[in-house]
């Protein structure tokens, strides 16, 4: 998700983030209005207006799923929507009762319906001049007028069912108890990049008979939507398997089994010997085979230079995270995230450190998995 993405902050403790496809458009949006003599904050001005019909859908959305008790990690904006990324697998999983599935379907585009509807009237009674339907109905001309089309052309566009598409997402969501998550999320992006490119194809197509007044009209909305639609698919696919793996990867299968720790009765000097032969940012502090606190190389170092030579117990931190063997990868990278540490130990109920898992070994670790996965799924398939 990240990709190709840009952070907006965390309104409510939701990552916001919006796709570089944007950034692409308010170039193309500023270029034109400049070559044709308005000036370029008229593109400027046509973008951001499309930026709020998006965002009336997505502040619906969110809204629907604080209501349904959804918790969200994160929302991408693209140009047709946005991505939702449920916070951990309960949230997931309450996002595919039916009552959600319909709901979080048919909010966005009745939300932008009522806004347009709202705009339209208030043109209709105040500004008469300003017709609705007269072309281009999208112009930098009329930003009003823009903004009653963009909400109904986002409106329209999500009753297609192509995935990620609202009518498409909700397809998929009721072929999941059938099919699984990984098999329904496949089918449905293959698709929505299968529409995406036909229409995209299509207006590419139109775009042979400039006197035709329909296909001059219809050609650019086809080319950047059928490309929209199949970009949104792709990502959202991947999204979701990668989610869905480490959902249901535990701890015990991707922690380091070899790594080394420290006792509180150590010296500095003696752990940063131990961290001058390893690789480790972070150790694991032991005491009778029971974890009682996690001490950083920089926090060794740091006392060392200020205060000299001491114990790992006075500088050791006793506020820790720690993860149980049965725990899924998924659940642990988002605490890893929310606490903003580098290292989390993996330990039983009693104490006993087992392993420990770091952001960068899962780094080197994620592709190996997801390719072990794979070779499996299709050794069972084989059989």
């Amino acid at each position: 998700m990240r990709a190709w993405s840009f952070p907006l902050g965390k309104p409510f403790g939701v990552e916001l983030r919006i796709h570089g496809l944007f950034v692409f458009l308010l170039f193309l949006g500023s270029t034109l209005t400049s070559t044709s003599g308005l000036g370029p904050w008229r593109g400027v001005a046509l973008w951001l207006v499309l930026l709020f019909a998006i965002a009336v859908r997505e502040t619906a959305r969110a809204l629907a799923a604080a209501v349904l008790h959804i918790s969200l990690r994160s929302i991408l904006l693209l140009p047709i929507g946005g991505l939702q990324s449920p916070l951990d697998p309960e949230a997931e999983t309450e996002s595919r009762k039916p009552r959600a599935q319909y709901t979080l379907a048919i909010v966005g585009p009745l939300a932008n319906l009522l806004v347009a509807a709202i705009i339209a009237g208030l043109l209709a009674g105040g500004s008469p001049g300003v017709p609705l339907l007269d072309y281009p109905v999208v112009s930098a001309l009329h930003l009003l007028r823009s903004l009653v089309w963009f909400n109904l052309a986002l409106a329209l566009l999500h009753c297609i069912p192509a995935f990620p598409l609202d009518a498409g997402r909700l397809l998929r969501d009721l072929s999941v108890p059938r099919h699984g998550i990984q098999e329904a999320s496949r089918a449905a992006a293959g698709l929505g990049r299968m529409l995406g490119s036909a229409a995209a194809a299509l207006g590419f197509g139109l775009l042979l008979f400039p006197n035709v007044a329909l296909a001059t009209m219809a050609s650019p909305w086809l080319l950047l939507c059928g490309f929209f639609v199949a970009v949104g698919a792709q990502l959202d696919d991947q999204g979701t398997v990668f989610q869905t793996v480490i959902d249901t990867v535990a701890m015990r299968d991707v922690m380091l089994t070899s790594f080394s720790t420290v006792s509180p009765s150590d010296t500095l000097q003696d752990a940063l010997e131990k961290a001058v032969h390893s690789l480790q940012d972070e150790f694991p502090v032991v005491r009778n085979d029971e974890i009682i606190g996690v001490v950083s190389r920089g926090a060794i170092l740091a006392s060392l230079r200020g205060e000299g030579n001491g114990y790992v117990q006075s500088v050791m931190a006793r506020n820790f995270l720690v993860a149980a063997p049965e725990d899924s990868l998924g659940t642990t990278i988002r605490r890893m995230r929310e606490g903003r540490v580098g290292m989390i130990p993996v330990a039983n109920e009693e104490g006993r450190v087992l392993g420990m898992v770091t952001l960068q070994n899962l780094r080197q670790s994620m592709v190996p998995l997801l390719e072990q996965r794979k070779l499996r799924a299709n050794g069972n398939g084989a059989m």
